[in-house]
């Protein structure tokens, strides 16, 4: 073997904390190389810092892949912390190392990083290869046929299943020759990724199992218990038919080629799956989705897609703010999925569009506030997806939904948690409540809400704003921008 060879390649983990269907793994063992394998923890180039719950998470991510690297490979994981455009080239020269292989990422300041940092390193003479982790398609890859970019959804999705597939998963490398002459790096623990004083992470260790091994037990069981009864359960908050995969897919514990492989292999093992394996795949399709406008239009998590709403009169009214993001609203399905939030780091996806319909349009909350605390407190914050959701519950974004479309946070109760169960787990002070009542307490005579141990005001909230009054008034801004005379959608 020649001394070229001898040198290491450095496989530099981001947003693909796992061993399988990992291009930049693979392709860093195939060289033959004893491999580097290193985490930088970003402290400087990423515009959007980890918030709280996302730090959590990848703590316990970069644990499990450390030891899945040690038990299968005998490797080490190198821990740094600070700029990757110094840490990477300076570990390059200290280990003479003659390649390096990472998985693209997709938010503007990682391009530019690393297209700085790939720069930087050829020039020193290195091999430089990177791969797609993360997508079933690369964002600039799916083109109208004007050779444009999409600004609607179900023509975007259209394209991509109209295309040539993604390519299969690929397995994990069977073998990898570990690089023994590693610099001394961190402890996991002093990246400080972990709460401490405080610690207010007990729903979350209770929730979820971050790693590898967790994503592929959470979609063996979606998939065995869920995926048929998907399409028609899915907007149901108080039904387990989600597969809760995002924080997963967002740190890269699972890949959307594995999820795609084994829900289409599923469907055709059941046919009464087929419609619910559609229904689920798009959600996967809104994911890339998402990342194909932010790739396209960067400021996407700053400024509005529609300049138009630049002009829209947000109300700034911090408690409002304060009382929405504890879950003291007033609203029991709005609370309930707040709560929800706050301690497990996830909430349902129908709820989210509900909480999220309420801050902007009930509330007139500027729909940055509401993404700053989804970043904040969600395992599975993604820049791409935040930034595109809001928009489109806003109305402000690609494709969105009208603003004009006002969700009845009572009548959305009554329709998707009829049996009041998820309300009931989540806002136990209103679980004596009848179920005539329990969706709009304030409604309830003073002695229901006495047997039920209620005090409106003190044990829960008064709704906060009267819906009809909200919904008048978000009209009323919305038409200061439009003027279109359209009617509210009060569903």
């Amino acid at each position: 073997m020649t001394a070229d060879i001898q040198a290491p390649a450095i496989l530099w983990f981001r947003q693909d904390l796992r061993l399988a269907d990992n291009p930049a793994l693979v392709a860093a063992a195939a060289t033959g190389r004893p491999v580097l394998p290193v985490y930088i923890l970003d402290t400087v180039s990423q515009d959007w810092q980890p918030g709280g719950a996302s730090r959590w998470w990848l703590h316990y991510s970069l644990a499990a892949l450390q030891a899945d690297l040690r038990r299968r490979y005998g490797a080490g994981l190198l821990l740094l912390r600070g700029d990757p455009m110094l840490l990477l080239p300076e570990l390059a020269r200290r280990t003479g190392a003659g390649a390096v292989y990472w998985n693209r990422c997709y938010e503007p300041a990682a391009i530019r990083r690393d297209t700085t940092i790939k720069a930087m390193l050829r020039q020193a003479g290195l091999t430089v290869e990177t791969g797609n982790s993360a997508l079933l398609h690369e964002p600039w890859t799916v083109q109208t046929r004007s050779k444009g970019w999409f600004r609607v959804f179900s023509p975007f999705w259209r394209a991509c299943r109209a295309g040539p597939p993604p390519a299969a998963p690929q397995p994990a490398p069977q073998s990898l020759t570990p690089c023994t002459d590693s610099p001394a790096g961190l402890r996991l623990d002093a990246l400080g990724l972990r709460p401490q004083q405080p610690d207010w992470a007990g729903g979350l260790r209770e929730t979820w199992q971050p790693g590898e091994a967790g994503a592929a037990a959470r979609l063996a069981e979606f998939l065995d218990a869920a995926l048929p009864g998907y399409a028609e359960g899915r907007d149901h908050p108080d039904r387990a038919v989600t597969s809760r995969l995002s924080p997963h897919l967002h740190f890269g514990e699972i890949g959307p080629r594995q999820i795609r492989q084994a829900v289409l292999l599923r469907a055709g093992r059941n046919d009464g799956a087929t419609g619910s394996a559609e229904k689920f795949l798009a959600e996967l399709g809104w994911r890339e989705f998402s990342h194909h406008l932010l790739y396209h239009v960067p400021d996407l998590p700053e400024r509005n897609f529609r300049p138009d709403f630049d002009a829209f009169p947000w109300r700034d009214d911090a408690a409002l703010l304060h009382c929405w993001q504890r879950g003291r609203t007033g609203y029991p399905l709005v609370d309930a999925g707040m709560r929800e939030l706050w301690q497990t780091g996830w909430m349902h996806n129908r709820v989210r569009m509900i909480a999220a319909s309420f801050l902007v349009k009930h509330l007139r909350q500027h729909w940055r506030h509401g993404a700053a605390w989804f970043w904040d407190t969600l395992v599975d914050a993604d820049l791409a997806s935040n930034a595109a959701s809001w928009q489109w519950v806003a109305g402000s974004g690609a494709d969105a939904a009208p603003y004009f479309r006002i969700f009845n946070p009572v009548l959305q109760g009554e329709k998707f948690d009829p049996d009041v169960r998820y309300i009931r787990r989540w806002l136990p002070e209103l679980a004596k409540l009848p179920d005539t009542f329990i969706h709009k307490p304030w409604t309830a005579p003073p002695d229901v809400l006495r047997q039920a141990g209620v005090s409106l005001g003190r044990t829960y909230p008064e709704p906060v704003v009267d819906h009809d009054r909200a919904r008048k008034a978000a009209l009323a801004a919305f038409a200061s921008l439009r003027n279109d005379g359209r009617e509210a959608v009060g569903d």
